[in-house]
């Protein structure tokens, strides 16, 4: 890149929550150059989360959930057009309706969509959806609203499981459907998995646990599904929740390193080309990213959160109008959170990063507790349910590589104060796809986070 970093222009693609708060912090930062963002739906840019609980309870609309910008970003806005090719050399990228947009600088920020139905014939049934989009969660709703006789879900993720707890709240009777030993299980392990399973099916949820559907019902509407134990349900709305793909495939001839696991980039999201040479004009943020985190041994983490989409967004954009010494890596401590079945779930860290966990705090009985993580020797991450004023401390403890098992402290009555094991399966057991993807090199050397003081 040649010029003034605060100058010249910036195309960033993909324009939801990354790019929008990407746009906001290069304004911030001072960058007076073209700004242009470029997103596939026609809408601006909206929130994702309540889709899958206010929005499907009747409580917010689908279009009452767009993000509020913190700033003017003064952008050239391309919504309804799709990106299907970058020019890496030209510094051009390509859109579906045959337009090439000029950029000094790229911000990848196209995050995922829903993974469909394997069989195209029944996938375009009348009752079977997917969600993902706010038009997704809108034609949803609407005909939840109607009263369906039953709703099959098909995974037990966890946008899966709140999908069933929403119907469940609606009164609707639910089936869920999960190859898996039990729901959630590839997002927080055995233990968690069980007691989501038991939560579950205490919420009047015909669960299924270790099946898989293999055949969606219907002449042109959706009238049941088969199970590959034999068994068979009636049912007029079945929402397939198979995890997400990543938006990668306009990239395939652009020469970087960027397939179905996203987008790779070093720690400060510059986007590595297929030889694993980093480039100094092109950045990746969000959903799509695939990064390395110093905390997990240097596996290369994709993460489906929210605050890492933000952080992710907030540090690409630093890095792409600053000088190389000026610039910083992304090493944001992973959390998520969930509500369902009357639970407030919340995470720090990555709990699939693990050997063992231990519950540090409360009762898997009265489902209210914390547990902790850890793989070999050392704190990884940490989950509450029910008791999120206590996960300040662990993550502290997750940031200083502390000991595992923790040492005890400020707890209610402790359950099971002997650590066992996580019981992470192989994502490939699972209907589910995981929220945090973990793949890379596991080197000997071990780091500590060193932050300003709270």
């Amino acid at each position: 890149m040649q010029g003034e970093p605060r100058e010249g222009r910036i195309v960033v693609v993909g324009a939801s929550l990354a790019g929008l708060r990407a746009a906001e912090a290069l304004r911030d930062a001072g960058f007076v150059g073209s700004l242009t963002l470029i997103g596939e739906e026609p809408q601006p840019p909206y929130d994702r989360p309540p889709l899958s609980k206010q929005v499907l309870l009747g409580k917010v609309s689908a279009d009452r959930t767009g993000l509020p910008q913190r700033r003017r970003v003064d952008a050239q806005w391309r919504l309804g057009v799709r990106a299907i090719g970058l020019d890496p050399i030209g510094k051009e990228v390509l859109l579906a309706d045959g337009e090439k947009v000029p950029f000094d600088r790229l911000l990848i920020a196209t995050g995922t969509r829903a993974r469909p139905w394997p069989k195209p014939a029944e996938a375009t049934l009348d009752g079977v959806f997917t969600l993902r989009t706010g038009e997704d969660a809108g034609r949803l709703a609407e005909r939840l609203d109607a009263g369906p006789e039953r709703v099959l879900v098909i995974g037990a993720g966890f946008t899966g499981s709140e999908i069933a707890s929403a119907c469940r709240e609606r009164g609707l009777a639910v089936t869920v459907a999960e190859r898996g030993p039990a729901p959630l299980v590839g997002a927080l392990g055995g233990t968690l998995g069980a007691l989501a399973a038991k939560l579950q099916r205490a919420h009047g949820v015909d669960l299924r646990c270790g099946v898989t559907v293999t055949e969606l019902e219907g002449d042109g509407r959706l009238t049941g599904a088969r199970f590959s134990d034999g068994s068979r349900i009636d049912a007029d709305v079945a929402v397939v929740a198979l995890g997400a793909v990543r938006n990668t495939e306009w990239l395939a001839e652009s020469g970087l390193a960027a397939g179905p696991r996203g987008v790779t980039c070093d720690a400060g999201c510059r986007a590595f080309d297929m030889y694993g040479i980093v480039t100094d004009d092109v950045f990746a943020a969000g959903d799509v990213a695939r990064f390395p985190h110093p905390l997990f041994e240097y596996q290369l983490l994709s993460l489906e959160h929210w605050g890492n989409a933000v952080a992710q967004a907030e540090v690409a954009a630093h890095n792409m109008v600053n000088p190389g010494p000026r610039r910083r890596p992304h090493l944001t401590v992973p959390a998520f959170w969930s509500s369902q079945f009357g639970l407030n779930i919340k995470s720090v860290g990555v709990p699939t990063f693990s050997d063992q966990v231990v519950i540090a705090q409360g009762s898997l009985k009265d489902a209210r507790l914390v547990a902790v993580y850890g793989y070999r020797g050392r704190v990884t991450a940490a989950v509450s349910v029910n008791q999120a004023k206590a996960l300040e401390y662990y993550e502290r403890l997750i940031e200083t590589a502390a000991p595992f098992p923790p040492a005890p402290g400020a707890a209610d009555r402790i359950e099971s104060p002997v650590p066992v094991p996580s019981d992470v399966p192989d994502p490939k057991t699972l209907s589910h796809g995981p929220t945090v993807a973990l793949t890379g090199h596991l080197p000997d050397r071990r780091l500590t986070l060193v932050q300003p003081a709270r």
